[in-house]
């Protein structure tokens, strides 16, 4: 077998199916895409939405409630304690298949009709964290997004197993940090990004297991350097007395000095520690991997993206968690030993044969069907025996490629596509899709893609941000009853009460820009990690692929100079 070039329906570019794809799609009886990979995620991305949130009335019990789904979309959305009660039955919204209508027709007529989980978060394992989006097993944490496993948390995304972090993103076993971006095994470390196993540092980047170092990077096993130079402890001592990161303004110059200094060194290329045969950024201990990124534990697979716990084996076009999934296809935000799961969006735990389905979970033979746990031969949200499933899932199958969906572009999806995205229950503006592939507001339309207009602020501010103390040591209790405009959106936002502990404990500055703009910021530069483009190396000369651009970084080497001169 050869592989063969197609062209995406989508976006008209070429695209690669190689002899290995065409295996893993007769196995897990699947047709090759018609996407490419890029539009295929891009697809994924838009049924994903983690940091816009609204008020709205629940569903059922009627209280007003923080949602990711705006009020005024013709969706049933129901609170978290709703959602997981038994005071509902999703197998009543269930309905017989209508062979004379489109299938993606029908299942968005379904979508809007079937109760949908308003904050996708798991209750039974959370304690007293009730506003984060996208996450499990939290502990006094509050807006976190795609986070697991934390406690006394404020203010990140994609952190998992961690304790007192603040304002950090895509980190994992970390304690006591602030402003860190891309970290694991952190301890009291202040403004790092892609450093691990190291403590009492602040600054650094791209170094492993620091102590009491400052504004450096490419360190290793390194103690007492402030801007890459080697001093002894009480010569540190005595210098990191100038810098009192409790001032704002001190915190805000350090940040830049550091950064300005960063660029005299080339950053890592590629991360992707204890791995082997494997391609794409922030691959670890994964093994014959292509084109995957945020990636740990995963085995003879592709495509994947945000997959931070395995085990994942052979499993394609995974776009958000993906722990313990295998023969698994084209899903989002879908994981917790899942087996042979396509096509499906927000489902978990121990779900099998399922295809076309949103919000299911400890379930197997299902398709498409909406908010079902515990269920089986399930089809639009309707019970059938084993041998009626079976055969109406046959028919359906054959029914979608015969009268497939159209969309406004006239993208054909039969069996085997993901849902179009024109159905996706979130504007296109406020998924991750945009952050990745973003599209002018006034194309979305034509593309039958909706926007969301943003929503004004509510609280009348009481504090600007020019008027916080500079210093923390001279920031008082009464600052937890303003509303501080954020100095980037205008917003207002308030300081918690667990916050203000961290920052004096750490003697750390107070913020000026509100949490969304915090974890945005963090957000936007890490989507800026999966950019790949050629660079020639300057130390051998050899061309090959890195996140980094050169007016950022004017020195860039090759993995194997990197690895021969740093590590």
């Amino acid at each position: 077998m050869n592989p063969e070039t197609r062209i995406c329906q989508n976006c008209k570019q070429n695209f690669v199916i190689e002899p290995e794809d065409f295996l893993f799609y007769e196995k897990i009886k699947v047709p090759p895409p018609t996407f490419c990979p890029d539009c295929r995620r891009q697809r994924r991305l838009g049924f994903v939405n983690f940091f816009n949130l609204y008020k709205r009335l629940c569903g059922l019990c009627k209280k007003e409630v923080i949602s990711m789904y705006p009020p005024e979309i013709p969706y049933i959305v129901y609170c978290p304690s709703c959602w997981y009660s038994d005071s509902w039955d999703p197998y009543s919204y269930g309905r017989d298949y209508d062979f004379s209508r489109p299938f993606f027709e029908q299942f968005k007529e379904l979508w809007q009709s079937v109760p949908l989980l308003g904050l996708s978060v798991n209750l039974q394992t959370s304690k007293n964290s009730p506003y984060n989006n996208n996450c499990n097993s939290l502990k006094n944490c509050y807006l976190m997004f795609y986070s697991d496993y934390d406690e006394h948390c404020q203010y990140c995304f994609y952190l998992f197993n961690s304790k007192n972090c603040f304002n950090s993103a895509a980190a994992g076993f970390c304690e006591l940090c602030f402003d860190m971006r891309n970290g694991w095994k952190n301890n009291r470390c202040v403004g790092t990004i892609n450093t691990t196993d190291s403590l009492d540092s602040c600054f650094l980047r791209d170094s492993i297991n620091c102590k009491d170092c400052f504004a450096s990077a490419n360190l290793r096993n390194a103690q007492y350097q402030i801007f890459n130079k080697q001093l002894t402890k009480e010569e540190y001592t005595k210098e990191m007395k100038k810098w009192d990161l409790g001032s704002y303004s001190v915190y805000q110059e350090a940040k830049r000095r550091a950064q300005e200094h960063w660029r005299l060194f080339p950053p890592w290329p590629i991360k992707d520690s204890w791995s082997e045969n494997i391609s794409g950024n922030y691959v670890f201990q994964s093994r014959n991997c292509q084109h995957c990124f945020e990636v740990i534990g995963a085995e003879n697979s592709k495509y994947l993206f945000m997959v931070p716990e395995g085990p994942i084996t052979e499993t394609y076009d995974i776009s958000g968690w993906g722990e313990g999934m295998e023969l698994s296809y084209e899903c989002a935000s879908a994981g917790l030993n899942a087996s042979r799961v396509k096509f499906c969006n927000y489902s978990e735990d121990k779900i099998s044969e399922c295809e076309y389905c949103v919000y299911v979970n400890s379930s197997s033979n299902m398709l498409a069907s909406i908010s079902i746990r515990r269920g089986g031969y399930t089809i639009f949200n309707k019970k059938y025996t084993k041998e009626e499933f079976f055969k109406l899932r046959e028919k359906i199958m054959q029914h979608m490629n015969e009268a497939p969906y159209i969309d406004h572009l006239g993208n054909i999806y039969k069996y085997g596509e993901f849902f179009p995205l024109e159905i996706s229950p979130h504007a296109y503006n406020e998924s991750i899709a945009n952050d990745f592939f973003s599209i002018p507001g006034d194309e979305l339309e034509k593309r039958g893609y909706r926007y969301q207009e943003p929503y004004t602020a509510e609280h009348s501010v009481t504090l600007q941000y020019a008027d916080i103390p500079d210093h923390i040591k001279d920031a008082q209790d009464s600052i937890l009853n303003e509303v501080i405009a954020c100095q980037i959106c205008s917003k207002g936002f308030r300081i918690s009460m667990q916050e203000l502990e961290f920052l004096r404990n750490m003697k750390l500055p107070l913020p000026r820009e509100c949490p969304f703009c915090r974890i945005k910021e963090k957000f936007l530069e890490w989507t800026k990690e999966f950019q790949l483009g050629d660079r020639t190396c300057n130390k051998c000369g050899i061309l090959f692929q890195t996140p980094y651009k050169t007016e950022k970084n004017p020195v860039v080497w090759c993995k194997s100079c990197y690895k021969e001169e740093v590590i």
